[in-house]
């Protein structure tokens, strides 16, 4: 029988917590563990990939698709502006319904969503409209899709995985969505060198959704393991989604984090989308601001791995998120500056490759910190609240740094593309960039203190087992 995956925020009665003692010796890991995080991460990777398809060829698509680059761009505005309002509806839904409901719906969505973005190349469908039409209602899809499974890693990592697993876990499933990231900076760039690729680039993307939707729906059969893996999992609870969202309100350590994590993965997520605009006016290709995109992630990927262990071992999540904030905000005003300067590659490749380094590394932390000061609401509320802050902040920065460019006339020293009118100087935006990261690290570093919650209960109920077990003997 699958146990519930609900936090009790009530006190435990004597019975309860003997009952808890007792389940102790019940704890029990599965193999079948690892391919839930599988289909998570193969689920997070493609609906990256679909997101950010276009932001590395951001003025050919916008050339085949006969618009603007504005338009390309809320291409990926559409993921921000969608998740927000259903990301509280994700959250309820899946601290409600479970870890299978979710991924399986997910999947779903992610794929009827490539299949509609497809249907704007398809010249019979779109005869007497834009074909932009489908490409967003497509996008959007994929967009409801996203906060459903981007909040999944710290649930299923505290409802399959031991407590010395839990970071690691988390990290694998959370570090999908850069991975996925990642690819498409490769992938856009690299297949699309002419707009007649453009339909290809749909069908390359299209794969991985077919995939993870068949193995979501016929291998995920259950939301939790028949018993737990760890002693917080071993007592379910059933506290109302709305009990969680006030207590969450109510806890400063938590709204700090989550004020300054989506402070980070907002800027992240423009940075992730504008690269390529930020480096082509200064005459870099898109083949090199793919690259510093891969860079970004790839040593981010590393980063969040190093520290992933570290922590699982450690447990020092604050000390190690303050640092990697810290560093980062230097890489961010290093790239501020040498971004604006010419054949600066090596250069702007280390700055990337350690501005994803340190800013990836937090993320999982962060959000494995998220559910040790909110403990015990449950991890897809706390998680969420957290990534919705990040989203609304994204947006607010996305249309903020479009709206401090400064438009110039094309330049044969420009590689933003000759057909294309809006060239726009982003060294201003840069420099704000910057300026909200240093800030964002203040405030973490200077105001963020917490206990542990998850982890002193689960030393407590071991004490006690201990306790018992002396006195039995």
């Amino acid at each position: 029988m699958e146990e519930s995956e609900e936090r009790d925020l009530t006190p435990q009665s004597d019975s309860e917590r003997c009952q808890q003692l007792r389940k102790l010796s019940e704890l029990k890991l599965y193999r079948r563990r690892w391919f839930f995080l599988g289909v998570v991460c193969l689920l997070n990777c493609s609906n990256a990939m679909i997101w950010i398809s276009f932001a590395p060829v951001a003025n050919i698509a916008a050339s085949y698709f006969m618009t603007t680059l504005d338009t390309i761009n809320w291409l990926s505005l559409v993921y921000l502006v969608i998740s927000i309002p259903f990301g509280i509806g994700a959250s309820w839904f899946l601290d409600t319904l479970g870890l299978k409901s979710a991924v399986i719906l997910s999947s779903w969505l992610n794929m009827l969503g490539s299949f509609l973005r497809s249907a704007s190349i398809i010249y019979f469908l779109n005869a007497g409209h834009s074909p932009l039409i489908y490409l967003f209602l497509g996008q959007s899809l994929c967009a409801i899709a996203q906060p459903l499974v981007i909040f999944v890693p710290a649930k299923l990592a505290a409802v399959w995985f031991p407590e010395h697993q839990r970071a690691t876990a988390n990290m694998i499933a959370s570090m999908s969505n850069p991975v996925g990231i990642l690819l498409a900076n490769i992938i856009s760039p690299a297949v699309v060198t002419e707009e007649k690729y453009i339909p290809l680039l749909f069908g390359i993307y299209g794969v991985p959704a077919v995939l993870a939707c068949v193995l979501a729906t016929g291998g995920i059969w259950q939301k939790a393991p028949p018993t737990p893996p760890s002693v917080s999992a071993v007592n379910p609870a059933s506290e109302p989604f709305s009990s969680s969202l006030k207590a969450l309100m109510k806890n400063k350590a938590y709204i700090i984090l989550m004020l300054c994590f989506g402070a980070g993965l907002g800027i992240f997520t423009a940075f992730s989308a504008f690269l390529d605009q930020i480096l082509c006016f200064k005459g870099y290709s898109n083949f090199f601001a793919g690259l510093c995109g891969a860079l970004f992630i790839l040593f981010g990927i590393f980063g969040a791995l190093l520290c992933g262990l570290y922590v699982d071992r450690t447990k020092q999540f604050i000390e190690v998120v303050k640092i990697c904030f810290c560093l980062c905000s230097f890489a961010s005003i290093a790239f501020a500056v040498v971004s604006n300067m010419r054949n600066q590659a090596i250069p702007l490749g280390i700055i990337c490759s350690l501005y994803g380094f340190f800013g990836f590394a937090a993320y999982p932390i962060a959000m494995e910190l998220a559910v040790e000061c909110s403990y015990p609401v449950g991890e897809g509320t706390s998680t969420g609240l957290s990534f919705i802050s990040g989203q609304i902040q994204g947006l607010i920065y996305m249309l903020l740094f479009q709206g401090l460019t400064k438009p110039v006339a094309s330049s044969s020293l420009s590689s933003c593309g000759v057909d294309q009118i809006e060239i726009s100087d982003w060294s201003v935006s840069t420099l704000v960039m910057a300026a909200l990261t240093c800030l964002a690290s203040c405030v973490f570093v200077i105001f963020f203190h917490t206990d542990y919650k998850r982890l002193l209960r689960e030393a407590n109920t071991e004490d006690n087992e201990e306790t018992e077990r002396e006195l039995e003997s």
